[in-house]
């Protein structure tokens, strides 16, 4: 345990941090992981699940529990997907 005050701070930061950033990847893969399920066929509607996933993404990029390009990354892949099962 540190004796200094401002890493005493610090350490308490890290820790809301790290309880908020897992959270929000939990609901990230929950969100990714419906729409996939979606564009393999279960019936619920396509686009909307799809935009929440990728509204998700976005939202995890700007506050930097992802990094950009993972995000923007991840975004194209599930969109990929989701345009190929409309098309077919």
């Amino acid at each position: 345990m540190a004796n200094i005050a401002s890493q005493k701070k610090r350490n308490r930061q890290n820790e809301k941090r790290r309880v908020r950033n897992v959270a929000v990847r939990s609901e990230l893969k929950t969100r990714v992981k419906k729409a996939r399920a979606a564009i393999a066929g279960v019936d619920e509607d396509l686009t909307e699940v799809v935009t929440r996933a990728q509204k998700r993404l976005d939202k995890a990029a700007s506050q930097g529990v992802l990094h950009k390009n993972a995000a923007s990354r991840r975004t194209s892949r599930l969109m990929k997907a989701a345009n190929r099962t409309q098309q077919d």
